[in-house]
């Protein structure tokens, strides 16, 4: 026998009910609680049972067990599916490289033999919004120096005009721009600096999390650091 796919209630138990309303004088709404039910379910069994059919009876819906209507009906749920992961991986780019290049610095961790009063080095980081190219420097400061450097090794490199340089609000990018090393780079290119609102490094994600991959590997790796500065030297 093809039991609806929502039925719940057994024959025995349909006896039951019409038997409880009957005999114990239960109310309907006491019935559909005591058996988890609808009142509507309850008023059906209670009509069918005075014609003592207490029986399961085929669906009358004939969708739910045509093997077509499964067919399609899977076939929407795994075009749903795609949807939501088309959704969930579609990143934000711009239109063409060197439209943004995101920046970011970084403080290293100490190595081994290091101690706590000797000088750090910092990474610099640059990734272009389209292309997702990456830059990358090691310099013994984030000084506005230190960022003109890296910035003009960028610029050498590259080889598409940067039009726009987004970075965080820190010393090494903004300044007075009449006397700020990187602010006056930038401006000798005609590159327009933009920046991220103060706390809130996640709109600068690109740079932060290239950066987060190289802290990881730092953690993973021991002597990751010192293999990335023989790369990038």
């Amino acid at each position: 026998m093809v039991i609806h796919k929502k039925t719940r209630l057994t024959p025995l138990q349909r006896q039951e009910i019409y038997q409880a309303y009957h005999t114990d004088k239960k109310k309907v709404a006491e019935l559909a609680r005591e058996y988890h039910v609808s009142r509507p379910t309850i008023y059906k069994i209670l009509a069918r049972g005075r014609q003592r059919d207490f029986m399961i009876h085929r669906s009358t819906n004939k969708r739910f067990r045509c093997l077509q209507y499964g067919i399609k009906r899977l076939a929407r749920i795994e075009a749903q599916l795609e949807a939501q992961r088309k959704q969930e991986a579609k990143r934000y780019n711009k239109d063409y490289p060197g439209q943004m290049m995101h920046g970011d610095t970084k403080r290293l961790p100490l190595l081994e033999g290091q101690k706590r009063t000797d000088p750090r080095e910092y990474l610099f980081v640059a990734i272009d919004d389209c292309s997702r190219e990456l830059y990358a420097a090691i310099l013994p400061d984030k000084t506005q120096y230190a960022a003109r450097t890296f910035l003009q090794q960028v610029l050498d490199e590259c080889p598409y005009t940067i039009e726009h340089y987004y970075t965080d609000n820190g010393k090494e990018y903004q300044g007075d721009p009449r006397h700020h090393a990187f602010m006056l780079l930038c401006a000798e290119h005609g590159i327009e600096q933009c920046f991220t609102r103060v706390r809130t490094t996640r709109t600068n994600g690109k740079a932060e999390r290239v950066i987060r991959t190289i802290m990881e590997l730092w953690h993973e790796k021991t002597h990751f650091i010192i293999r990335l500065k023989i790369i990038l030297t």
